[in-house]
């Protein structure tokens, strides 16, 4: 398995670490694939962390929190080139347990505005996390899933998650991912199960 490999971290390990996942470039920034770095740079912020430029193809920072070493990380690959990223970032910050990482990702498969945690489990087509799956050999990692919704009409799922949201919809994402941000704070701290019977308990 990738983590199991020679790692190059030289200090201490970081006891979790935390994917956004999203398109790098100003034309991709406010649409609905890219809601999972929105919630991990505002993570960033909150936790005294600042994102920076890394070797792993990523932005990427350390911060403390409930006493633990956490990473954060925006992979600035396209979306389905993740698992570069991320298979580096794993290695850099010695994570060797799948399900200490979190990914934060959008879902077409839920309603919008909706949140949802999951330990594992399916992909749902979502191809950042094939990307990720694909390089870490495992899909034993977390998820923290944010609604997008499907699309109306015939307009197809990708061309959804690459536009931005009207105003409305807009405004009732962004309630969500300040849930979210709340919700990988609990994962964190708390624990995967405790933190779905919180937040997986809405309708």
């Amino acid at each position: 398995m990738l983590w199991r490999s020679r790692t190059e971290r030289t200090g201490e390990p970081a006891a979790w670490m935390v994917v956004g996942l999203g398109n790098p470039g100003e034309e991709y920034a406010g649409t609905r694939h890219n809601l999972g770095a929105v919630v991990v740079t505002m993570l960033a912020d909150r936790l005294g962390g600042s994102l920076r430029r890394s070797r792993e193809l990523a932005l990427s920072c350390e911060v403390h929190i409930g006493g633990q070493r956490v990473a954060l990380a925006l992979p600035q690959t396209f979306m389905n080139e993740s698992g570069q990223s991320v298979g580096r970032l794993v290695r850099r910050h010695g994570v060797d347990d799948p399900s200490r990482i979190v990914v934060v990702h959008d879902e077409l498969d839920l309603p919008v505005g909706s949140l949802r945690v999951k330990a594992g489990g399916g992909l749902a087509g979502h191809n950042g996390l094939k990307s990720i799956t694909a390089h870490l050999k495992t899909q034993d990692y977390v998820r923290v899933r944010i609604g997008v919704g499907r699309p109306p009409g015939r307009r197809s799922g990708a061309d959804h998650v690459l536009r931005r949201p009207p105003k409305a919809e807009a405004a009732e994402l962004a309630v969500v991912v300040g849930e979210a941000v709340g919700a990988v704070e609990a994962i964190l701290t708390e624990g995967v199960d405790a933190t779905m019977g919180r937040f997986n308990a809405g309708p």
